[in-house]
């Protein structure tokens, strides 16, 4: 069992029941997603996924003292991963600290939309389990966190590590490489395809072809040397190729027109959610006539139907890094997002 930090109990915290809060981002879709080779040489699914700060789940939880630790209530109805993943949180908490699990209520909020691959329901799901264990006075390691995770998901991105850029066997829960500390700098021009319509990612088929191994090992290595050296151009090449080999189970039918706008405006290259409709064209901040290439980019898009969504970096700041939130978390000083009633589809335009 991975070790966790315990913070100190408010003295009258028994007696008026114990509540916590939790918070995690979300993510922009992948820029590389496929099959990959584990420390032990075996074939084994891996991505990464692009970052993006400033959106998020917010989880909030509060004991039933007395109760099952299965009778959890969620507001609002549906999040089921999120109600399973405060059961087994409870359950950790407890065992971890030899006491008596209870059940309690969650409540989610956030402004993620649901099903264009953004990562919401890992993103309610991580933020359940820091709730969970914020309320029991833990702070749970990501590995901890990755390992409930996927217990409740059946996969998880791994949103729990924050933002540095991973390799990550999104069934197993576990790291398959630290790529590096960032990602190179980029200002991504984020889309919708597919109308911005939902993708149930269920019922995406998990198609493996010979060759394959050898083609995702390839951009591995890419990207190993585009994050070593902040080659933007290199990463746009990377994300580009994999979502190509996507499109074989997405079947994007606006594909060929964003690569198109990309290599028309001088972009590095592109990038999707591969399992979902989001997307984002990869621009480097350092080429000459950024905002012109950009103000192109987006009368293209308009012209091709293509929903505009927001404009966003890589940039590593210290307030684009992911800082939990809840009494645990005290100190941390993450930009508080908004908590909206979760979307069921469309992005706003920024």
């Amino acid at each position: 069992m991975t070790s966790a930090t315990r913070r100190p109990m408010p003295p009258d915290a028994a007696a008026r029941g114990t509540a916590g809060t939790g918070h995690a981002a979300c993510h922009h879709g992948e820029i590389l997603q496929g099959v990959f080779l584990d420390e032990r040489r075996r074939p084994c699914h891996g991505l990464v996924t692009l970052p993006m700060t400033g959106r998020g789940s917010t989880a909030g939880f509060v004991h039933r003292p007395g109760s099952s630790p299965d009778e959890v209530t969620v507001t609002p109805d549906g999040r089921s991963k999120a109600r399973t993943a405060a059961v087994l949180a409870v359950r950790e908490c407890s065992a971890r600290l030899g006491e008596e699990p209870c059940g309690g209520e969650l409540t989610l909020t956030g402004d993620l939309p649901v099903g264009l691959g953004m990562g919401s329901s890992t993103s309610d799901v991580i933020a359940t389990v820091r709730a969970v264990a914020d309320s029991w006075g833990l702070l749970l390691p990501p590995e901890t966190i990755a390992r409930l995770a996927v217990r409740a998901e059946g996969a998880s991105d791994p949103l729990m590590h924050g933002s540095r850029p991973l390799l990550f066997a999104q069934r197993e829960g576990r790291v398959l490489e630290a790529l590096g500390s960032a990602l190179p700098p980029a200002v991504v021009v984020g889309c919708a395809l597919g109308g911005s319509e939902p993708v149930d990612t269920l019922a995406l088929p998990v198609l493996v072809q010979d060759g394959d191994l050898t083609a995702y090992e390839h951009l591995r290595r890419m990207l190993r040397r585009a994050v070593t050296d902040a080659d933007t151009a290199l990463l746009g090449r990377v994300s580009t190729a994999s979502a190509r080999l996507r499109q074989r189970v997405l079947r994007h039918q606006e594909f060929p027109a964003l690569t198109g706008i990309a290599d028309s405006v001088g972009a590095a290259g592109v990038q999707i959610a591969h399992s979902g409709n989001v997307a984002g064209i990869l621009f480097d901040p350092r080429v000459p006539g950024l905002r012109r290439r950009l103000r192109r980019c987006a009368r293209a898009l308009e012209r091709e139907g293509i929903a505009s969504t927001r404009t966003f970096t890589t940039f590593a700041t210290p307030t684009s890094e992911e800082f939990p939130r809840g009494r645990t978390h005290l100190g941390s000083h993450r930009p508080t997002g908004p908590d909206t009633p979760r979307r069921l589809s469309r992005l706003p335009a920024v």
